[in-house]
């Protein structure tokens, strides 16, 4: 059986200790060489040191193994260790547990990244708050949600008392529905909390949802609902008493032809003549005011194609040039980039910004400026509508879009609604917010 190299290595060590130390003994005995027996005593420790640092050197590798697997250090190597006989075994074990570790620790460091990549890219917003009121915005989609840093719950306030108020309150397990505002428009948020450890603190990780397409989409058919069931009932009413009040009307001039001129009845059949009329031109009119209202009834099939903004803006320019040079009004156009595109019904989206554009001139009484713009905000396209006109209250703003509501004398209350419409069908929301400088700008976002 072959010997080792660790084993020839001490045997070699002892024999030259045996040796030295044979030597040392016979001229101890022999001579009086007092230099040369000091000189040969130091090398028989030198030799005896030598030995136990080489019989120690498995321990070493051992330990160095145990720090390696401590710490982590893949770079580690034992080939040299395992190639000796003696230690063929236990080196290939320390190489093999290296190699494991080494391909779990590439396999937790590929599932992190996966991970962080998942977070970053997922639609819904993630943030995390501790208990001392640390907040850490996990994601791109929280980002874009706050629009500027937000690193404590303090500043959780600049969207609204009741926002901060929410998200404060909110436990592990609850979902909760909040407002948020935003200087770009109030949202409509889905919130939901569960609880973790990390690193012995505790941290509620907060989902933020923004559902102000679903709600208004539930909303427009709650309305469409209403407003289908009160004009089925009031025109199924109407139609017989406008027919019935033209019948009568007819009736009475009859009887007022054949009445002789000095008949005394002549007055309060004349008086009922114009009551007929009255009532029959006022059950025409609210029959046209409910079929105008019955148009946000019809369902909306949106036509998606893709939309070029700028060649958009330049016919709806057009368009109105005639109503915008008789309200002395001036249309300012602007589309960044200029290229910019938008996935949409060109005839929905018309009708939608004609809406807007009227109602701007409409605010405007005696002249003044409309600003039509496209551009992008957090991966989105939005379409302004800016007026420097009085404005509308801030107590209004969500009225304007409920049916029949309006600000104005000859209003229907259905332009902004049917905007809202055509916003959801595309998937897209509205909002209002004031103007620099005063006015009003309502914003599609898509």
């Amino acid at each position: 059986m072959g010997y080792s190299r660790f084993e020839f290595g001490v045997f070699l060590r002892v024999t030259g200790l045996v040796a030295t130390l044979a030597a040392l003994a016979w001229m101890a005995v022999k001579t009086d060489w007092y230099v040369t027996i000091s000189l040969v005593a130091l090398a028989l420790f030198a030799q005896a040191a030598l030995l136990a640092h080489f019989a120690s050197r498995s321990g070493r590798e051992v330990a160095r193994f145990l720090n390696a697997v401590a710490f982590g250090d893949n770079s580690a190597s034992f080939a040299a260790f395992s190639g000796d006989h003696a230690f063929s075994e236990l080196g290939s074990s320390m190489t093999r547990v290296l190699d494991q570790l080494r391909s779990g620790q590439a396999e937790r460091a590929e599932q992190a990244h996966y991970l962080q990549s998942l977070i970053a890219h997922v639609p819904v917003a993630l943030i995390s708050v501790e208990d001392g009121g640390a907040v850490q915005l996990l994601n791109l989609a929280a980002r874009r949600l706050f629009e500027s840093a937000c690193t404590e719950v303090g500043q959780f306030a600049r969207h609204g008392a009741a926002f901060a108020t929410g998200l404060e309150a909110l436990k592990p397990g609850e979902a909760a529905i909040v407002r948020m505002e935003r200087k770009s428009g109030a949202l409509q948020l889905k919130v939901a909390a569960t609880g973790l450890t990390l690193s012995g603190s505790q941290r509620r990780l907060i989902s933020l949802q923004n559902i102000e397409t679903e709600l208004t989409a539930q909303e427009l058919a709650a309305w469409q609902t209403v407003i289908r069931v009160m004009a089925h009932e009031v025109t199924n009413s109407l139609t017989p008493i406008t027919s019935l009040a033209g019948t009568a009307q007819g009736l009475v001039r009859e009887v007022l032809a054949s009445l002789p001129p000095e008949d005394q009845r002549h007055a309060a059949l004349r008086d009922a003549a114009e009551a007929l009329e009255t009532m029959g031109r006022r059950s025409e009119g609210l029959l046209h005011f409910v079929q105008n209202h019955r148009r946000i009834t019809r369902r909306m099939v949106a036509k998606i194609e893709i939309v070029g903004l700028q060649r958009l803006f330049v016919r709806l320019q057009r368009l109105v040039a005639g109503e915008l040079a008789a309200r002395n009004i001036t249309l300012i156009l602007s589309v960044e980039p200029e290229t910019l595109e938008i996935a949409a019904d060109t005839e929905l989206l018309d009708q939608a910004l004609i809406n807007l554009l009227r109602n701007a001139m409409e605010a405007l009484r005696d002249g003044g400026r409309i600003t039509l713009s496209a551009f992008q905000e957090n991966g989105r396209v939005v379409i302004a509508v800016a007026d420097n006109g009085p404005g509308i209250a801030a107590d209004q703003r969500e009225k304007v879009f409920v049916p029949f509501f309006t600000t104005k004398r000859q209003g229907s209350g259905v332009g902004l609604t049917l905007v809202r419409q055509i916003a959801t069908v595309h998937g897209g929301s509205v909002g209002i917010s004031d103007t620099y400088g005063g006015g009003t700008t309502v914003s599609m976002r898509f």
